[in-house]
């Protein structure tokens, strides 16, 4: 199973503070209407087919196939071609068919898993408006679209492999990050830094793995790239997730960083009538000790 930031086995998530916040009953409700592991096979298996036609339809017209890439990957198809994206499609089905073990990705892969479920999520959304019965049969989501941008918030470790490109949703906070970090990197290339030293330069404060900086600097994957590692799934990987803490980072004694998690979470999907200014500092500083716990 392909290891995320949080367990996507878990489709039945509670929280304490449910009974208490409509808010938050609501979103935790819809929470428990999507199955995980249905939307991200659903996401990497129509990207792994329509990538096999394309190829073989397109396979005398390099031009065709890569404006193909672009639209279908447009983070990927940057790093890798066509028979490249298809091999590391195959690495993360086998991985995430897989129930002995989790596997764990690094930046090239999430940034094609990103690329997959995007286009999937759009195309199920639509499904579900124009034929809810045949929507119904992915065993996606109980009725109801999947909203891409909250799952990305709950499941992405990070979007560092997006840094300096349109996002094209919010994904706050990840926006934020992302933005902080591509200007200081300008920052120190206008002031006479390359690229890779300017890169290099932010690592450390913002803790940003090497992978993401080799997708940053558009470096092609290389072999050792491609590999997929893995732990049992004995290995209680989520662990700390579920511990109780003691009232640290806006949260209440008693609240695990997966319950407040998902109380952010819900304030995110209700931005539109909230300030987000309200919950910025707080959203920033659970991240950051998520991604500490998270496997990568």
């Amino acid at each position: 199973m392909l290891a995320f930031a949080k367990d996507i086995t878990q489709n039945q998530p509670k929280t304490s503070k449910e009974s208490d916040n409509d808010e938050l009953k609501q979103y935790m409700e819809y929470q428990r209407k999507l199955n995980h592991e249905r939307l991200v096979y659903h996401a990497l298996d129509y990207a792994k087919i329509h990538l096999q036609l394309n190829i073989k339809k397109l396979d005398q017209d390099e031009k065709q196939l890569g404006e193909y890439l672009q639209g279908a990957f447009p983070v990927s198809h940057r790093f890798a071609d066509a028979e490249t994206i298809m091999l590391l499609l195959r690495k993360l089905g086998n991985g995430h068919n897989a129930t002995n073990n989790w596997y764990r990705m690094n930046a090239y892969y999430y940034a094609l898993v990103f690329d997959s479920m995007k286009r999937f999520v759009k195309i199920y959304n639509q499904l579900v408006l124009e034929d809810p019965e045949k929507a119904k049969e992915y065993g996606v989501a109980e009725g109801v679209q999947v909203d891409f941008d909250d799952w990305t918030y709950l499941y992405f470790p990070d979007l560092d492999f997006h840094i300096g490109r349109d996002l094209g949703y919010t994904h706050y906070p990840y926006a934020k990050r992302n933005k902080t970090i591509e200007d200081e990197i300008n920052e120190k290339i206008k002031a006479g830094g390359s690229q890779e030293e300017a890169f290099n330069a932010v690592k450390d404060k913002y803790e940003m793995d090497d992978t993401s900086l080799k997708v940053l600097m558009g470096k092609p994957i290389s072999p050792e790239d491609t590999e997929l590692f893995f732990t049992s799934v004995e290995n209680p990987i989520y662990e700390a997730l579920s511990e109780s803490e003691d009232g640290r980072w806006g949260m209440m004694d008693g609240e695990s960083l997966l319950d407040h998690s998902y109380y952010m979470g819900s304030h995110l999907k209700v931005w539109e009538w909230r300030k987000r200014e309200e919950i910025e500092a707080e959203a920033d500083e659970v991240l950051r000790e998520l991604n500490k716990t998270s496997p990568k």
